[in-house]
Formats: structure tokens, C-alpha cells, sequence
């Protein structure tokens, strides 16, 4: 049986504990609104992206560009995004159970955070790149990474690019989510994703109508537009995709920290609770004692 001491020792320490969980809880509270911010705002802009792509596809006869390229030569190139540190919940692992259940043996891989890399390079999967971002990110810092994946792509070593993530729904539900990002498929351009415009629509709904309705002039030719605006369509598909993921870890460790918090806090008290229990049982067996010496002096 543990005595006073020691679980006066316990008691501090959970304490210790909860306050340390209490302030991890605050920070990504707060860590976690401005993500959630910056991934709702890019929201509308990617919807709108789609509806141009969508009008400019249905105004041009044999629509071709690298980036709508099919080839059935090539290997899989596949960026997981995952996150620096721990303590987020079963974010990670949910993460890497989706991408072992629907990405083939023969991918190679890139990553952003170092949780999921290191969980890649252990299972010997090649690994071309990796990258570290900072909070707030910024368009600049995803330019690299789209530039890296379309350039492996338009080198013809790989025949499709897909991103695994976890995709923000809401405060309390985060998923595991694959997206195809090259080549891009014209069919589905109008469709809306989760990640692109959650509370829109359901993934597969199309708005392919409401694209048509609006009269596009494209200056100095569709051809010209669709050039410049395919890079930019996937570059920023890529910085949504980081900034949901982002918004998702945050989210996910404000949970954890505050599960963690009751727990210790629920602990402390039974600490506490046994404390008493032993104070007092030591008390009593000392009011025994001494009743029994005077008992034995008379």
C-alpha cells in the first residue's frame, strides 16, 4: 500500500501534469482559429477556380495540356501530409492507415511533417522529398512543393500525383483523405470537395450548371488562360490541402490537451480522495493507541 508520502508525491506530479496539458489546450485553441480561418477563406476561391476551369473546358473543342495528360506508363508519386509533433490524437495513425489501405507498394512518396516521413522511411518506402512549414503558411511557401510534384510528373517517371491529408470538417471530425492531383481529370472539375467547400456540397455534386451560366471572355485566347491557370489550379489545390491538414492537427490536439486535462484532473482527485482515506485511518489508529496506554496506565 502506498503511503502519504508517496501519494502526496503523485498528486503533485498530476497536477504538474494538468496544468501543462491546460496550457498546451489554450495554445492550440488558439493556434487553431487562425487555421481554421485561413483554410475557410481559400474555400470560395477554389470553388470559383473550378466553375472557370469548367466554363473553359466546355468552350474548347479537344481540350490537351500536360496536366490532363493519361499515361498508363509511369509510377505512383504520392505526398502525404502529416504533422511535426505529437500529442494530436489518432490523427497520424488514422492518416497512415489510409494511405496503406489505398496506396499501392509501388509509390514513392513525399512528405510534409516529420511524424508520417519517419513512419515511411521505416517501412523502406522511397522517399523523394521532404518538407517542414511553419505557421501561418503562405501561397509562397507551398510554391516549391507544387513545383516539385508537377515537375516529377511532367518528367514522365510517374503517371499519376495524389495527396493524402486530413481533410477539416469540423472542430471535433477530422478524416483521412486521398485526392488525385495529376493529372487532372476534366470530368471532375465541377465537383465539389470537401476541401474545398465544406457546407456547399456533397462530394461528387456537380455545378457544372451554374459554371455555364456566366459568359467568360478569355483574353488573348482560351488557350493562353487554360496555360496559365492549370499551374495556379494545382498550386493552390496543394496549399488547400496543407492548410486543411493544418486546421485538422490543431483542432485535433486542442481535443487531445483537453481530454488529457479531465483525465488528470479526475485522477488528482482520487489521489485525493485515497489521500484522505489514509490520513485518516492513520489518525485513527493513533487515537487507538493512545487510548489503549491510558487504558493501560490506569
Amino acid at each position: 500500500m502506498a503511503n502519504l508520502k508517496d501519494i502526496r508525491r503523485r498528486i503533485k506530479s498530476v497536477n504538474n501534469t494538468a496544468q501543462i496539458t491546460k496550457a498546451m489546450q489554450m495554445v492550440a485553441a488558439a493556434k487553431m482559429k487562425k487555421a481554421q480561418n485561413q483554410a475557410i477563406a481559400g474555400r470560395e476561391y477554389a470553388d470559383r477556380m473550378n466553375l472557370v476551369l469548367t466554363n473553359l473546358k466546355a468552350n474548347m473543342e479537344g481540350l490537351a495540356h500536360p496536366y490532363l495528360e493519361v499515361r498508363d506508363e509511369g509510377k505512383h508519386l504520392v505526398l502525404v501530409i502529416s504533422t511535426d509533433k505529437g500529442l494530436c490524437g489518432g490523427i497520424n495513425t488514422n492518416l497512415l492507415k489510409k494511405v496503406h489501405k489505398e496506396i499501392t507498394d509501388e509509390a514513392d512518396y513525399s512528405t510534409v511533417g516529420k511524424k508520417l516521413r519517419d513512419q515511411i522511411q521505416k517501412a523502406g518506402k522511397d522517399l523523394l522529398e521532404h518538407y517542414s512549414l511553419e505557421d501561418p503558411i503562405s501561397f509562397a511557401d507551398v510554391k516549391p512543393i507544387a513545383k516539385h510534384l508537377t515537375d516529377q510528373y511532367l518528367s514522365g517517371t510517374y503517371n499519376k500525383v495524389s495527396v493524402c491529408f486530413t481533410n477539416y470538417i469540423s472542430t471535433m471530425v477530422q478524416e483521412p483523405h486521398v485526392s488525385q492531383l495529376l493529372p487532372i481529370d476534366p470530368s471532375k472539375l465541377a465537383e465539389k470537395k470537401d476541401y474545398e467547400g465544406v457546407g456547399k456540397g456533397k462530394v461528387g455534386e456537380t455545378n457544372t450548371a451554374e459554371a455555364l451560366e456566366k459568359e467568360y471572355t478569355f483574353e488573348p485566347n482560351a488557350n493562353e488562360v487554360l496555360n496559365a491557370l492549370l499551374p495556379q489550379y494545382v498550386g493552390f489545390q496543394v496549399y488547400q490541402m496543407i492548410v486543411e491538414a493544418r486546421a485538422s492537427e490543431h483542432s485535433a490536439r486542442m481535443i487531445a490537451m483537453n481530454a488529457a486535462t479531465d483525465n488528470a484532473n479526475k485522477l488528482a482527485k482520487e489521489l485525493k480522495l485515497e489521500y484522505n482515506k489514509l490520513r485518516q485511518a492513520a489518525i485513527t489508529a493513533e487515537l487507538l493507541e493512545i487510548t489503549t496506554a491510558m487504558k493501560a496506565l490506569e
